[in-house]
């Protein structure tokens, strides 16, 4: 299944995307893309449901993020040995974790707002991981029970706050605008192999990430087991798993966002997103 929120900001209604591309409105099945309804029970309710039976929606909807009422946005450094290299940084012995303030969190096209006084807005085309089973203390073989499924996330980051202040990564992270998620979140049934998916992020054109999560250091399975040993995850929580090379930090010379400029980032069977750089107060 590819589950969807559809409407304006702060009042989506849960949908569906049928196999024609349609929108169907799940609002009678469901009150949102959240918590219960991305447990092995709810998504088993969900798959009982023929698609062709909602109603379609019609228009061009703006589309939210894929899961509502996220908990956590759990996000790994460095998990792409390549752009470990591109960023003058060693491979981590551990996975390398940070959280992104859920307040970042936004539609996959929506307006990406460069900060007050940013002069290094960057882009991370991410694997989104969803949890949809509680985990605490899982073994690496029996973490994917605990997922749902996935979606794409542009993890953007201020590089100066993240790392040119003191403190920790999270202040870099954590804009309003700076956690695209989705379009869609899909079933993980539907995904065969998370740690084989191509991925790309282009900015006005050009592309500049260019990989694909074979070249993860570490990956999902091993990502949902490490975390849980360190907090409970909870339906609806989410891990960005890292990004690949190409990042404007790691051009030479560095390249960075400002507003007027496009950027455009898909992941193989996931979905596609595009969103305009404006002015924090435009």
């Amino acid at each position: 299944m590819k589950l969807l929120r559809y409407g304006p900001s702060s009042a989506e209604k849960p949908g569906i995307l049928d196999e024609h591309g349609n929108i169907r409105d799940l609002s009678d099945a469901v009150s949102d893309i959240s918590g219960e309804t991305l447990t092995p029970e709810g998504l088993t309710k969900l798959a009982a449901i023929d698609p062709a039976s909602l109603p379609v929606v019609q228009g061009s909807p703006r589309i939210g993020a894929c899961v509502g009422a996220v908990g956590k946005m759990i996000s790994i450094g460095l998990n792409y040995a390549d752009h470990a290299a591109e960023t003058g940084s060693d491979v981590p012995p551990e996975p390398v974790i940070f959280f992104k303030a859920t307040s970042s969190i936004c539609g996959p096209n929506d307006n990406v707002r460069i900060p007050r006084g940013s002069k290094k807005t960057d882009w991370e085309v991410e694997l989104g991981v969803v949890i949809g089973k509680e985990a605490r203390y899982v073994d690496q073989a029996n973490a994917m029970e605990h997922i749902a499924g996935y979606c794409v996330i542009n993890d953007i980051s201020e590089r100066a706050f993240q790392l040119e202040m003191s403190g920790q990564w999270v202040k870099g992270k954590s804009a309003d605008t700076f956690g695209p998620t989705g379009p869609w979140l899909v079933t993980k049934d539907e995904v065969t192999d998370p740690q084989n998916l191509t991925m790309w992020l282009e900015v006005d054109g050009h592309r500049f990430q260019n990989g694909s999560t074979r070249t993860m250091v570490y990956g999902v399975a091993h990502l949902v087991h490490y975390v849980s040993q360190f907090m409970s995850l909870q339906p609806g929580d989410i891990i960005s798993t890292g990004t690949p090379p190409g990042v404007g930090m790691g051009q030479q010379p560095q390249i960075y966002l400002r507003e007027g400029q496009i950027m455009e980032l898909e992941i193989q069977g996931l979905g596609r997103q595009k969103q305009h750089t404006i002015a924090w107060n435009a």
